[in-house]
């Protein structure tokens, strides 16, 4: 999913790209949308979008100065606007995508595919990136290696080192650094047992998967648990008892 920000001084116009949009550019979540610029600003701030639909021509701040007060783009841009030559040869030559008022569903759509083609190549290009960060390394040391982790919002990247654990969440995993964050990845944890396993990460059960530097000692209570140094208890499945052991001898 694509998440999408609206910018218009006139609430009508919003609504009706809202539901243009959910009816031909289902791709598209819209998650926050204003009619002040500056509020808009704080909207964007908060919420990280991926594209801002953003009118151009605004009482107060019009598009162009509202794109000025931000300190980063890392988010797509369509300028939407009324007036054909406003800023429109400028956005021409900046090879940035506008829609005319009223908004032709044909060229809406034409706009979302290439904004979409664009953030699957920026995507692409950070993991591009990442692979090649990693063939330049010495690959006998792990202490600078770095994983790359898709979440709904980024792509993070992290050193394997600073993982604690991985858990699994349904079809995500969720990601305990010893920095005490948790970052959520869209992939299923079995996905990162094959990318962390020559790391020393150890699937200790379905749900779980840990990195045995972290770990403190091995407890035979109810059952075999994992006690970290963070005293958290991972559990150790009856069938991967035995694979555990071994691993972390």
């Amino acid at each position: 999913m694509i998440r999408g920000i609206i910018i218009d001084d006139e609430s009508h116009n919003i609504i009706n790209l809202q539901r243009l949009l959910e009816k031909y550019c289902p791709e598209v979540n819209i998650v926050g949308s204003s009619s002040d610029p500056n509020k808009g600003i704080t909207l964007i701030q908060n919420n990280k979008p991926d594209l801002v639909f953003l009118d151009i021509q605004m009482p107060e701040k019009d598009g162009f100065q509202l794109l000025q007060e931000l300190n980063s783009y890392d988010f797509e841009v369509i300028f939407v606007t009324a007036f054909s030559q406003y800023g429109i040869q400028a956005i021409k030559f900046s090879a940035i995508d506008y829609l005319l008022k009223p908004i032709d569903i044909e060229e809406l759509k034409k706009a979302v595919t290439k904004t979409k083609e664009k953030l699957q190549n920026k995507k692409q290009n950070l993991q591009l990136q990442n692979l090649l960060y990693h063939l330049q390394e010495n690959q006998s040391n792990s202490e600078h290696h770095r994983i790359a982790i898709s979440s709904l919002k980024e792509i993070r990247f992290i050193y394997v080192k600073n993982i604690i654990r991985c858990e699994s969440d349904n079809s995500y995993t969720l990601f305990f650094t010893d920095e005490g964050e948790i970052i959520i990845s869209t992939l299923p944890i079995y996905e990162y047992d094959k990318i962390l396993s020559v790391y020393g990460f150890i699937r200790s059960h379905q749900s779980h998967l840990v990195n045995k530097k972290y770990v403190k000692s091995l407890l035979k209570e109810d059952g075999d648990v994992l006690l970290l140094y963070d005293l958290t208890r991972i559990p150790v499945s009856r069938q991967k008892k035995d694979f555990v052991k071994k691993k972390l001898i």
